[in-house]
């Protein structure tokens, strides 16, 4: 059995939650989906020019978890990108980090 997925730490939600390419491909419309957490690996990794130690911290996984995370959301975004496919930014196995003072005291750790 294997063991339990370690919930990844997202920063907070989307501002939009989908891309529609402006031509559909004539073969029609296709989905593909990008998990939340990919979403804040490739924030953390390509728009903030973090080292993945320091964004691994911050997402409260391993440095390989978060390679992993990253590579397998360039992947989708690529897909959607070449191939014309509607990006929905959804799901995923994550959760908010606590904000405030009650942060310090439930003992989080985050690179905040």
């Amino acid at each position: 059995m294997p063991r339990p997925r370690k919930a990844r730490l997202v920063q907070g939600r989307p501002i939009v939650n989908a891309f529609v390419p402006d031509i559909m491909p004539p073969w029609g419309q296709e989905e593909t989906y990008l998990p939340l957490e990919g979403l804040e690996a490739i924030r953390l990794s390509d728009l903030n020019g973090l080292d993945q130690e320091t964004a691994s911290r911050m997402m409260n996984v391993s440095r390989q978890t978060f390679g992993r995370v990253l590579a397998e959301a360039r992947a989708v975004v690529a897909d959607a990108l070449v191939n014309g496919k509607v990006l929905r930014i959804q799901g995923g196995h994550y959760e908010m980090p606590p904000w405030g003072r009650a942060r310090h005291r439930r003992g989080w750790r985050g690179g905040f």
